[in-house]
């Protein structure tokens, strides 16, 4: 695999969203591990860019969504619900589908953006099958952050950590 990523993140049909560049940290059976150290630049769309202040942690799951972890206080994991990653070259495709779950470091789980996600389904005219995949995917993105289950119970802060070291030994 590359050395460095492009997270490619669209909004549908094929609008620019978040674009940012991260380094190859692993995979295994959660999905590919990617990591940016602070100071990682970042755009969304057409605004100017932006840089992330920590150190961040992404994983690209292989099922309908991604996550970050970072070395903020809140949120503990920010997960954003997205089609199936499509990777090509150094770039991972997906599109965003507004649906956001997080939980936070007194446990607290919340979804996020269903007003957005209830505008775009009539305003984009999302298919059925976007409807359908958002919504189980972030039920069991729920689930999972409410049982703890991996990688969220301990295998995203080893992974941290690991990303932590890397940046320490730049």
């Amino acid at each position: 695999m590359p050395d460095r990523v492009l997270v490619d993140f669209r909004k549908y049909p094929d609008a620019k969203h978040w674009q940012y560049e991260l380094s190859w940290l692993a995979e295994d059976e959660h999905g590919v591990w990617l990591w940016g150290p602070p100071d990682t630049p970042a755009q969304r769309g057409d605004e100017p860019p932006v840089t992330f202040d920590y150190t961040n942690v992404k994983l690209v799951s292989r099922d309908w969504w991604a996550a970050i972890w970072s070395t903020t206080d809140d949120p503990e994991v920010y997960v954003d619900i997205t089609t199936p990653a499509v990777w090509s070259e150094e770039r991972v495709t997906m599109i965003d589908l507004d649906l956001d779950v997080i939980r936070l470091r007194t446990g607290a789980v919340h979804t996020l953006d269903e007003d957005e996600f209830a505008e775009h389904q009539v305003a984009l005219a999302y298919p059925q099958e976007l409807i359908d995949g958002a919504l189980a995917s972030t039920q069991r993105v729920r689930a999972m952050l409410t049982r703890d289950d991996e990688p969220f119970a301990t295998v995203a802060a080893a992974r941290l950590a690991e990303a932590l070291a890397l940046q320490q030994g730049a």
